[in-house]
């Protein structure tokens, strides 16, 4: 009988390494004669560089070169947009501004680095930092989201009339013909505040130069080493055959590891090349918090029309989307948050209208739901307050609005980041509402539960909220299957991994085909070296592209497989099938021959391979979808406020995620748990704040609270499966979804706990001090 693979909950092949320290992350690399790199920082968010000088710093001992800007040459380039604005009918403005390696005449936020020492050690060029002289001339500053757009605002780039970044209109249908039409109107302003990944392992290079074969390896904290190669090799004049980029294992992604480039990822390796010796830069936490890209912050002015039943006529928003000092990944963020607010829903008329704004703080780039978490926080407070006025349970006005499994595939018409119109290819959002009511036991609780916990004094709240997540654009991915002659197989693809598992379900994906143990499959992720073609880990991606990749060529090494045993065996090819890394016939198992045997047969010393066929039990396929994936769920949530304190307890916390066939459960309920966690951070405990000179007032984690295993609670998972008929796997993308949907759910489980006449949450991140002037507000 054939063992099934796919689906089952088998434990991750890289779990060994990684529990017994054998694993290799960025600091572990170790190479004769290396040298240590630090970076000088700006101290302002906004100044003029009148002069620096590095006279005391070089004579220190240990120190080895310094370079500012002006050291660079020819090499001194902003960097490149990495990703063009899509092909909207309206696009107003966009303003191209990308970082550059090291500051040249202007500062324009904290964290910018100014001057590069490379030295003997880490402690050295660390003390070095100290004997710079710079003379900066504070500038103007423009912190405030709101402030920016303002004709009198200081400008971030003198060179441009104003702050704005971008500005762009989407809209479908006719807003206005339906608004004086509508029984209800709810208009409201939402804001949602700055956050970091805060990601356990910050970011690292090493880069070694071998002027002998004239070769650079550089091994480099990306989720894209292969667009690294690429960038790395253009920039520098060299082959991409010279340049071998390495993302080993990676302590966390998360979204602003696929940046690039950053100034570190330009000037590291080609100071390398300069000295002739290879160099290690690893980011400390503090420049973590002002060097590595943030997301979030977004003010919306929305609005929405309904009709007497509660369905949803039209939407409006209006809103302004912080970018930064700079703009190198273009508009995924604010394209997304548009595109993410129409959700599960039927909105036959939406206009939406941003503004992207540069401002005097770290560079804004994606972030674990990348701008759905904002889309999805407009619409899900909408829809709650839209039912508090009609008098319709939440999850009801929901329910009428869905998109109806007969539907698919559904066509919003807006452009999405893909830069095609935004479609959904399955789903069944019917199913996912009633199972996650069923799960957190929604009427029962509601009818029974919280009156009678009322009655005790406690304040003990419900919520249900809705998502979509779109995920698996493309362009494409690649991978290559082959079988070795000792019978077990080796798969290679140009993916990165940085916890997602990839090591465990893309040999599933190749043991359902090939009928080899899991065990025997060795998985290469993230080496330029291995697998020349491809472009990262991102937008929820892996399974649904690079996944499918790899099902593409191991299915073709089964077709090899097959024809190589049927001449062996003499037997028809349909009387065979793979079984234990064997070939056998089927119902006669005794009449069989090993993979690895015919690894060598296809791979012969002596005579001739037939025309027209390739040697070895080996084959590389691509995979580049049409469109994207939409997954979607919903999460649901009971939680306790103490009023005195306003802190808060998760009773229960339960998720119900569709994203098509499921390769592993396991390892999908690790990501989706460890989204929520992410989520409950940004939703009640994450903040970066800043203060009106653009200076990081959280910037450590005494300020920046994350969640801990005491604030983060058991979460229960139950999967619906609408296979996607858009790939041959069905599946869609998982990584984002446990995140994205947290802050509305926070919002209207603690409205409902705390049951102030008037209260409404508004506003992502909370706190406890911030709840409590909230319900001062309203009493």
């Amino acid at each position: 009988m054939t063992t099934r693979y796919l689906g089952e909950r088998i434990t991750r092949n890289e779990d060994a390494r990684l529990l017994t320290g054998r694993a290799q992350f960025i600091d572990d690399v170790d190479l004769p004669r290396m040298l240590h790199v630090a970076f000088l920082r700006s101290i302002h968010a906004h100044a003029r560089i009148r002069s620096i000088d590095v006279a005391r710093a070089r004579n220190r001992k240990g120190i080895v070169a310094i370079y500012t800007a002006n050291d660079l040459g020819d090499y001194w380039q902003p960097g490149p947009l990495l990703v063009s604005p899509p092909p909207v009918k309206k696009l107003l403005a966009f303003n191209e501004r990308c970082q550059v390696p090291l500051a040249k005449n202007f500062v324009r936020h904290v964290g910018e680095p100014v001057a590069m020492i490379v030295a003997a050690s880490r402690y050295i060029a660390e003390d070095a930092l100290d004997d710079i002289d710079i003379d900066y001339e504070p500038l103007p500053v423009v912190a405030d989201l709101e402030s920016a757009p303002a004709s009198d605002a200081p400008l971030v780039h003198n060179d441009l009339p104003s702050n704005l970044a971008a500005h762009v209109i989407q809209e479908k249908g006719d807003v206005d013909a339906v608004w004086r039409d509508a029984a209800v109107v709810i208009r409201r302003r939402f804001r949602y505040d700055h956050g970091t990944a805060a990601p356990m392992e910050t970011r690292g290079i090493v880069a070694q130069w071998d002027a002998h074969v004239q070769h650079l390896t550089v091994w480099d904290t990306t989720q894209a080493p292969i667009p690294i190669r690429n960038g790395l090799a253009s920039r520098l004049g060299l082959s991409e055959t010279q340049v071998r980029v390495i993302a080993p294992f990676i302590g966390g992604g998360f979204g602003p590891k696929i940046m690039m480039f950053y100034p570190e990822e330009l000037i590291v390796p080609w100071a390398a090349m300069q000295l002739g010796r290879p160099l290690k830069w690893i980011e400390d936490r503090r420049e973590n918090f002002v060097a590595m890209s943030h997301e979030r912050e977004q003010i919306h002015d929305a609005a929405i029309a309904l009709n007497k039943q509660g369905k949803i006529l039209a939407i409006k928003d209006s809103f302004l989307h912080d970018s930064g000092a700079y703009i190198p990944y273009g508009l995924t963020v604010p394209i997304n948050a548009q595109c993410t607010l129409l959700g599960m829903y039927k909105v036959p008329n939406y206009y939406s209208e941003f503004k992207a704004v540069f401002t005097n703080k770290t560079i804004v780039t994606p972030y674990r739901g990348a701008g759905r978490q904002h889309g999805v926080f407009v619409m899900e407070r909408l829809l709650d307050l839209a039912a508090r006025e009609l008098n319709i349970d939440p999850t009801e006005i929901r329910r009428r609005n869905f998109i109806q499994p007969y539907e698919f595939p559904y066509n919003n018409e807006i452009i999405y980041q893909d830069f095609a119109p935004l479609q959904y290819d399955s789903g069944n959002y019917g199913a996912v509402l009633d199972r996650a009511k069923q799960m957190i036991d929604y009427d029962t609780f509601i009818a029974e539960e919280q009156p009678r916990l009322r009655d005790e004094g406690k304040q003990i709240g419900i919520g249900l909220v809705c998502y979509v997540e779109g995920t698996g654009i493309g362009p494409y991915e690649g991978a290559r299957v082959h079988v070795e002659t000792n019978s077990k197989v080796t798969v290679a693809t140009g993916v990165g991994t940085q916890g997602q598992g990839h090591f465990t379900s893309f040999a599933q994906i190749v043991a359902e085909q090939l009928g080899v143990d899991v065990r025997d499959i060795r998985v290469i992720t993230g080496d330029t070296a291995e697998f020349n073609w491809g472009t990262g880990t991102f937008a929820s991606r892996g399974a649904v592209v690079a996944g499918n990749a790899v099902n593409e060529a191991a299915k073709a090494v089964r077709e090899k497989a097959i024809k190589l045993a049927a001449e062996e065996l003499d037997v028809y090819e349909g009387d065979l099938e793979l079984v234990n890394g064997r070939v056998q016939v089927k119902g006669l198992p005794q009449k069989n021959i090993a993979l690895g045997e015919l690894a060598k047969k296809a791979n012969p010393l002596r005579g001739a391979v037939k025309p027209n066929t390739e040697p070895g039990l080996e084959a590389t396929r691509y995979f580049g979808p049409q469109s994207g994936v939409t997954s979607s769920g919903a999460h649901a949530m009971i939680v306790e406020v103490d009023p005195g304190t306003m802190q808060i307890k998760i009773l229960k916390y339960v998720v119900v995620h569709d994203c098509g066939t499921v390769i592993n459960p396991l390892i999908l309920e690790g990501q989706v748990c460890g989204g929520v966690a992410q989520g409950i951070g940004n939703a009640f405990y994450e903040k970066l704040a800043y203060d009106e000179n653009g200076q990081l007032l959280s910037g450590s984690f005494m300020d920046y609270l994350l969640p801990t295993a005491l604030e983060v609670p058991r979460i229960e998972i139950g999967h619906e499966e609408t296979p996607s008929p858009w790939n041959p796997l069905g599946v869609k993308g998982a990584g984002e979804a446990g995140a994205i949907p947290v802050g509305p759910l926070f919002a209207q489980a603690i409205e409902n706990a705390l049951a102030i006449r008037g209260m409404e949450i508004l506003e992502i991140p909370l706190s406890p001090n911030r709840l409590w002037e909230l319900t001062q507000e309203c009493r």
